[in-house]
């Protein structure tokens, strides 16, 4: 798990990566500062930190989430709720399983650009983190459970 020390660094280079971009976006197009607060406050936290990490590399169910992270479904589901409520991620559904991915094309939309310069900030943040590795090595061998993660 992160410590508090490991996440206010990995937050504070986040800040630093997006600060610039977000305040020409401002400038330039204006932003919703009640949807970019909604944002900021979705990565508060490091369990949707580990989240958005593995759902950059593909996209997931909850039942995976859950063993990627070695979290309860409760938690899963709150977190993946908290991140899509956000505007990072998208849901899709196959057959009973709801499915979460990083929403690329919203993302990319002129209202939610700094969106998109966030999740990069985030991956750039993890990529030589032992426990976003960690979560990404158990990703690869996480599988969907049952309906019942649906």
């Amino acid at each position: 798990m992160y410590n508090n020390r490991l996440l206010t660094s990995i937050l504070n280079y986040i800040i630093m990566c997006v600060y610039v971009r977000v305040c020409a976006y401002i400038v330039i197009g204006g932003i919703d500062m009640q949807n970019f607060t909604k944002a900021a406050k979705a990565l508060s936290d490091e369990t949707r930190l580990r989240i958005l990490n593995i759902l950059l590399v593909r996209e997931c169910c909850v039942c995976e989430v859950m063993q990627a992270l070695d979290i309860s479904q409760t938690r899963a589901s709150r977190n993946l709720s908290i991140l899509y409520e956000a505007g990072f991620l998208k849901q899709r559904k196959e057959g009973l399983w709801v499915l979460y991915a990083i929403d690329t094309k919203g993302l990319t939309k002129k209202d939610n650009k700094y969106l998109d310069f966030i999740v990069q900030a985030v991956s750039n943040a993890l990529e030589d983190n032992k426990t976003a590795k960690a979560d990404i090595a158990r990703l690869k061998k996480a599988s969907k459970l049952n309906p019942a993660c649906a």
